[in-house]
């Protein structure tokens, strides 16, 4: 119309510009980094600094031998761990805090027995999607214990894992992991319960109950579970415990250090907080991105 002329032979409606405009389509967060991010700001309210957690590919050293769990133990077998194929093997290791790895599960030391077997560096240099955030908790610990001063600390990281799990309503291959350490002197069994009492209570879980429980790197260890009044019973909503000395005295921390942690899923609060029974629903292409659009801010308090 312009090109030809035409435009001056039509009748054209006056603009109105006071007029409003259709809103456009905003981004809206999904429901899990919404909990993420109430999670992440209770952990910054108790003054815990965030661990950098971007390497989803570990060597089996740091998530598995660190922490002094045993290359035979079932969880290191393919059926529960993805092992890659390029790179396969890491190469860069601090041999001296190896040879002492090595020694403690092979022959025992720091008031412990070890595994007595061989261990063998090519298991521990295998590549692998990292099975816990447990791995990065062992890089800082190592880091902090080469400092020439111990300084305490309080650690956080919530982020991605991987395990080849079979897949069902509440279990995928990759989910998240919270994680909370704490590095101090003469920590006890007592502080780690007063700790999680204070986190879960900021969470709005008050009713908690502690029970025995083993992990190959902390002892004791302890299962966290709360009262669910939707469900009217006691259900599982984390695992704790103090790490082993068989752990922390190899990487060079003083002995009267004491370091407890204690981890959850966030996909399992996230399901409660959301009334979401698949885990299908929540992450994976049979999300429905109306309920992202529709769910509601989140406030684990209330």
């Amino acid at each position: 119309m312009i090109a030809s002329g035409s435009w001056r032979d039509k009748k054209f409606k006056a603009y109105n510009f006071n007029a409003l405009g259709v809103m456009p389509e905003c981004g809206h967060l999904h429901p899990l980094m919404k909990v993420r991010t109430q999670f992440r700001q209770i952990f910054l309210e108790m003054g815990f600094s965030e661990m950098p957690t971007n390497n989803f590919v570990e060597s089996s050293f740091w998530n598995f031998d660190a922490l002094f769990q045993p290359q035979q133990h079932p969880a290191r077998d393919q059926h529960d761990t993805f092992f890659m194929q390029d790179p396969a093997m890491a190469s860069e290791f601090p041999m001296d805090y190896l040879e002492r790895v090595k020694k403690v599960h092979s022959e025992g030391g720091y008031g412990s027995q070890g595994y007595k077997y061989d261990w063998s560096i090519n298991e521990a240099k295998k590549n692998l999607l990292r099975t816990h955030t447990t791995a990065v908790s062992a890089r800082m610990l190592y880091k902090l214990a080469q400092q020439k001063e111990f300084t305490p600390v309080k650690y956080f990281s919530i982020d991605r894992v991987f395990r080849n799990e079979t897949l069902d309503a509440t279990h995928l291959a990759e989910f998240h992991q919270i994680e909370g350490v704490v590095a101090d002197y003469g920590l006890t069994l007592g502080d780690l319960m007063g700790v999680l009492k204070e986190f879960f209570n900021k969470l709005g879980i008050t009713k908690l109950r502690f029970k025995p429980a083993y992990n190959p790197y902390t002892e004791p260890s302890m299962e966290v579970f709360s009262y669910h009044e939707g469900l009217k019973k006691w259900v599982e909503v984390g695992n704790s415990g103090v790490f082993r000395p068989e752990m922390l005295l190899p990487m060079g921390l003083p002995e009267d250090v004491s370091v407890i942690a204690w981890g959850l899923s966030l996909e399992r609060p996230t399901m409660i907080k959301y009334g979401i029974n698949n885990i299908r629903e929540l992450v994976g292409h049979k999300v429905n991105l109306q309920m992202v659009y529709d769910s509601p801010i989140c406030r684990l308090d209330s």
